[in-house]
């Protein structure tokens, strides 16, 4: 989102760069040029040596990469695969400061700092304390992309952040006894944006707020919910390298050969009387994949649907979606890991599209389904709530609310049925191939955020 703002935001004429860490995928991808600057942050009673390189984006979009290669040369970026590292608090306090750091020795001017989630979350603290008298009056934008992941550390962690315990209080850092990235964040930033604006009243609840419900009440003027945008230059039906045939709202031909090489790809019956179904996710709880498993049982079963599943997770969630293929031959397909082109062509080759999600902050799955001609069937929560509509005029998909299975599958049951019945589906079909997901819209609404930050920061 970071990255692909940033580049709308340069094709608006906003002189946008971004930072992020020099992580290992990032060296291998793009290992940028260096510009010899070195960066020394204080860590604790250590010092850490870190430096920048510089690549440029889309539209010459100045992306700076802060590297420390003891730090961030590894091979995930926030854990091994089984465990989060155990000095991310180190990592991200060294990020943090070295951003500011960066800043002053590249001589840029920033009329406003936009940070992104727990890792970025103690820059808007330290704008308001140890870089204070640096940047006296510089502010800060903080997006919530998913309040579950806080970024929580024990108390003994304090010393590595250059300042006192008197932050280590209830209205600052200090969170059930531990210190919490985000909460420095949620404080200390001059406005809070979501991804949605069903997301950013929902965090302000207990059931959605993670324990930080409480710190979001105090201040609700601050909080802006701005649903995100897709990349259409990517997810674009009309011109995807990844598809077998290409389509479009006007010509639907190709959506029926992607929908029989997808069967055939994935070793399905020609049942082109049954609808076919899908699910691209990570297998975990938040995105509610005991209910797509369980309604992927039922349609199987009872051979009113194929279903196709693509994602990676919890290892018994893995071991039960295979176990569904193998049970259900011809019916049922799923694809344990991650494969790019496969979930292009799952999007384009099927009808219907499952994101039971617990919660969804804004959720693009469902906005690419519907670009790719897949109607969505959601829970009516966050993004999902703000991007799919049963009834009236824009509907194009199905929703369901509240944790009771049954409640999904019926949602899924009608999506069946008005498939088979073609009550109705090209209508909603076409309503969500034509929706604008691209980030114009939402780009001018960052932009009067960041214009209304920078008029109060210079007192006008």
């Amino acid at each position: 989102m970071a990255g692909t703002l940033g580049v709308e935001l340069r094709r608006k004429g906003v002189d946008a760069v971004l930072m992020i860490p020099y992580y290992r995928a990032t060296r291998q991808r793009e290992p940028g040029r260096s510009l010899r600057k070195k960066l020394k942050i204080p860590l604790g009673f250590e010092e850490a040596e870190g430096n920048i390189r510089r690549a440029e984006g889309r539209e010459g979009l100045p992306v700076y990469f802060i590297q420390q290669d003891r730090l961030f040369d590894r091979a995930g970026l926030y854990g091994d695969g089984r465990a989060d590292y155990p000095d991310n608090a180190a990592r991200f306090v060294f990020f943090s400061r070295a951003v500011l750091e960066a800043i002053e020795a590249l001589g840029l001017a920033p009329d406003v700092i936009h940070c992104h989630d727990w890792q970025t979350g103690l820059v808007p603290f330290y704008l308001k304390t140890l870089y204070r008298p640096l940047f006296p009056d510089l502010p800060s934008i903080y997006t919530i992309h998913n309040l579950g992941y806080q970024g929580i550390f024990w108390h003994y962690d304090m010393p590595l952040l250059g300042v006192g315990w008197e932050y280590f209080r209830m209205n600052a850092l200090e969170f059930y006894g531990k210190i919490n990235f985000m909460k420095a964040g949620l404080v200390f930033s001059d406005r809070i944006t979501t991804v949605s604006p069903t997301y950013a009243r929902e965090i302000q609840n207990p059931d959605g707020g993670f324990g930080l419900d409480g710190v979001l009440r105090t201040f609700p003027e601050k909080i802006t919910g701005i649903l995100n945008g897709l990349d259409i230059q990517e997810w674009n039906p009309s011109a995807d390298p990844y598809l077998p045939a290409s389509f479009g709202p006007e010509n639907l031909k190709g959506k029926s050969v992607c929908r029989k090489e997808l069967r055939r790809e994935c070793g399905l019956r020609m049942r082109r009387d049954l609808p076919l179904i899908s699910a691209v996710a990570r297998l975990s709880d938040q995105k509610g994949v005991d209910d797509i498993l369980r309604a992927t049982a039922h349609f199987a079963g009872t051979r009113s649907a194929q279903v196709v599943i693509l994602g990676t997770g919890d290892p018994v969630t893995e071991k039960t979606a295979s176990a569904l293929g193998a049970r259900y031959p011809g019916y049922v397909h799923a694809h344990i890991g991650f494969d790019e082109g496969l979930a292009h062509r799952i999007y384009a080759g099927s009808d219907i599209f499952l994101m039971p999600s617990r919660y969804e902050p804004c959720g693009l799955g469902q906005m690419i389904a519907m670009r790719y001609g897949a109607l969505p069937v959601v829970r009516k929560t966050g993004g999902l709530a703000d991007t799919v509509w049963e009834a009236g005029k824009l509907r194009n998909g199905y929703l369901f609310s509240g944790s009771r299975p049954p409640s999904f599958l019926r949602a899924v049951g009608r999506a069946v049925r008005d498939f088979t019945s073609k009550t109705d589906w090209d209508f909603k079909m076409r309503n969500g191939m034509t929706r604008d997901y691209s980030w114009g819209s939402r780009t001018d609404e960052y932009i009067r955020v960041y214009a209304d930050l920078a008029m109060k920061a210079k007192g006008a």
